[in-house]
């Protein structure tokens, strides 16, 4: 070997890893920060821009990972579908024995409609209404919820299985009330009366409900 040259250390697989490690680190940090951007600034107004500086990034960072602000939007997309369903998942899986499950299942997806994570979903789908490439990413991400959201359901519930239609009602009469409240709760100046809404759903569910769960 001449002398005064010194052979190239190869980068192991630690350092190979590391990096992946840190990449991956960066572009949850981006998602994040697009996240917080959509739920206090909608999206319309939501930039490459806004999303480096609350990511704590350049410009020039945050399009080293994603090239446009779809490229970030598509990868949030999935970022909060994952998390949508974690979350849920988990609140509605731990429910303690010998708990009113009812009760509890409709109090799980009630803390799903008011978190942020929704929230910044309602955004999207809002503006989705009229932007066709943001529609095409929102829809198969909203068809993955409502089939695990039905799954995960069905585990909880195992002996409603046996009256579909009514076990499929209920879970539209919680979807859709329990998100619609949510939603007049983000867009109208006068609240409901969410104890009244919450107690007369309950009602509806335990009417619906086979004897053993209600």
């Amino acid at each position: 070997m001449p002398v005064g040259k010194r052979s190239a250390k190869p980068s192991g697989p630690g350092e190979q890893g590391w990096q992946a490690q840190k990449s991956a680190a960066t572009r949850d940090q981006i998602l994040s920060a697009a996240v917080r951007c959509i739920v206090e600034l909608g999206y319309s107004r939501t930039t490459t821009m806004k999303i480096a500086e609350r990511a704590g990034l350049s410009r020039g960072a945050t399009l080293h990972h994603f090239p446009s602000k779809l490229d970030i939007i598509r990868a949030a997309v999935d970022y909060l579908h994952e998390r949508r369903l974690r979350a849920f998942r988990t609140s509605v899986t731990s429910i303690p024995e010998g708990t009113d499950r009812i009760k509890a299942a409709t109090e799980a997806y009630w803390a799903h409609a008011t978190h942020p994570i929704f929230v910044a979903f309602f955004e999207l789908s809002v503006a989705a209404r009229t932007d066709k490439e943001l529609r095409k990413i929102l829809q198969p991400a909203q068809k993955s919820f409502d089939e695990e959201w039905y799954k995960t359901a069905q585990e909880v519930f195992p002996e409603w299985q046996s009256d579909k239609a009514a076990f499929d009602l209920a879970l539209s009469l919680v979807q859709h009330l329990m998100e619609g409240i949510a939603i007049s709760s983000m867009t109208h100046q006068r609240q409901p009366d969410l104890d009244r809404l919450k107690q007369y759903l309950e009602d509806q569910l335990r009417a619906l409900a086979p004897a053993s769960i209600r």
